[in-house]
């Protein structure tokens, strides 16, 4: 996780100046961020050491962080804002959600809108049957598609996450594992 994009992305809330810039939290935004462990693996960062996202990276890592802050607002507690109203939380989510595909969308990668638009969905379904372990692999794979592309085991792996198979959340790590093969080459 880029403790900077986070800090971006509180800035650019507060900017609105609406509703949403009084749930920035000062506690998670601040100094103390540095040391918070919130359980990531830098998925905005991921997705942007990836050859899609070259001459981007910033914007890719950004627009990555702020979707998987809506998801987290949605099924949890953000790390960015902390809205004490379960429905303002969920408004947030989504204003975050939109925040992030108009960025991509900004970018011309279309493929990328439709990559997060799975990832959106199919870690809601995995929540929905609480399978917080899958809702992981999903945003793992979908950080590796977004930045490396997407692949044939990407898409069978989508499918068997989609049909409720048992085995989809290690068919997504190894996609994601074989997307990111090349990062770890260099």
């Amino acid at each position: 996780m880029s403790r900077e994009a986070l800090v971006e992305l509180a800035a650019l809330v507060r900017a609105d100046d609406g509703l949403l810039a009084a749930t920035v939290s000062e506690t998670r935004t601040g100094p103390a961020l540095e040391d918070a462990n919130f359980n990531e693996e830098g998925l905005g960062a991921l997705a942007a050491s990836g050859s899609r996202a070259r001459g981007h990276e910033h914007d890719y890592e950004l627009l990555v962080e702020a979707i998987r802050e809506g998801f987290q607002l949605h099924y949890g507690r953000g790390r960015v804002l902390a809205p004490e109203d379960p429905d303002l939380a969920l408004l947030a989510g989504d204003r975050l959600y939109a925040l992030g595909l108009a960025r991509l969308a900004e970018l011309g990668d279309i493929d990328g809108v439709l990559e997060l638009a799975d990832v959106i969905a199919l870690a809601a379904q995995a929540q929905a049957t609480g399978d917080g372990v899958l809702a992981e692999a999903v945003w793992r794979a979908g950080a590796a598609a977004i930045g490396w592309g997407s692949s044939a085991d990407h898409v069978a792996a989508k499918a068997l996450a989609r049909g409720g198979s048992p085995g989809a959340a290690n068919a997504l790590q190894r996609a994601a594992e074989s997307a990111i093969e090349p990062l770890r080459a260099r």
